[in-house]
């Protein structure tokens, strides 16, 4: 009878651990996230080469970011600690501060999501970067998985002479050569807008193509050459070529597009009418 006692006490022992052994104790504070699975349900413990049940996530509410998808286009111009402002879908009408806290190094196709080193096939489908931001102060009611929308601010400067972006027209060397011969049958004399180019060996230099804007010169539309800096999302700067209180022609891309240097043009600044389409 002792020896069996002994053999319970034993038994209560080890069952006592066992039982201390199923309380999990979190390493993090936090919320749960996400529960896979309920009371009554069955889970397996993980084996060398099979994982086990997952029961629940967990998340940590202190630190809060925002993953965002970059163009390949404006990835290089991203930098780690950055200012961004984060719009949340879900806190309308508040914009949060924030910082790049990282920048993925594997772009990643936009329909699929897949990075493209999991891809076999080579295609021209557009790629995005997944750009990390943490944000600095965040609220107390969000939760994981709200969409979110970040403006990083890559560049800043003021005080210079920025221009819309669809007043920026591209030419080539070959039509303002031809508006510069035209001109001098009309007035005598003619000035190129055009700078100089180095000839390259198996180049055409007339088929260059020139990025300006048409300035107002009396009444007409000159074609000058110019320089960009940064750009935002409707300006871009203009760091040689204009002036600040220069006249420039603003319109839609079909309309510059058409518009010939030395053409003829009327001043008006009024807001443009709508058509019937539009109404």
């Amino acid at each position: 009878m002792r020896s069996q006692l002994d053999q319970s006490r034993a038994v209560l022992v080890r069952t006592k651990d066992v039982l201390q052994k199923t309380t999990y104790v979190s390493p993090i504070n936090g919320i749960v996230s996400y529960l896979p699975v309920r009371l009554g349900e069955y889970v397996v413990p993980g084996i060398q080469n099979a994982t086990g049940s997952f029961l629940m996530t967990l998340s940590d509410m202190s630190v809060v970011t925002s993953e965002v998808k970059v163009d390949e286009t404006d990835i290089v111009n991203v930098r780690i600690g950055q200012q961004a402002d984060v719009t949340i879908d879900a806190v309308p009408g508040k914009v949060f501060k924030g910082k790049v806290t990282e920048i993925g190094s594997q772009a990643v196709l936009r329909t699929s999501g897949l990075a493209t080193t999991q891809t076999t096939t080579s295609n021209q489908e557009a790629k995005d970067f997944k750009v990390v931001v943490t944000l600095e102060s965040p609220p107390d009611n969000l939760h994981p998985g709200l969409s979110t929308t970040s403006k990083i601010k890559t560049a800043e400067k003021k005080s210079v002479v920025a221009i819309p972006i669809q007043a920026l027209a591209v030419r080539s060397r070959r039509d303002l050569e031809e508006a510069a011969k035209d001109a001098t049958k009309d007035n005598g004399s003619v000035t190129l807008a055009a700078p100089p180019v180095a000839a390259t060996v198996g180049s055409d230099p007339k088929k260059d193509e020139i990025q300006g804007v048409f300035v107002v010169s009396g009444k007409k539309a000159v074609f000058r050459p110019i320089e960009t800096g940064i750009s935002g999302v409707t300006d871009i700067e203009i760091t040689k070529g204009l002036q600040a209180g220069d006249e420039i022609v603003v319109g839609s891309y079909k309309a510059l597009r058409t518009l010939k240097p030395e053409a003829s043009v009327k001043v008006d600044n009024s807001a443009p009418k709508k058509t019937e389409e539009q109404n």
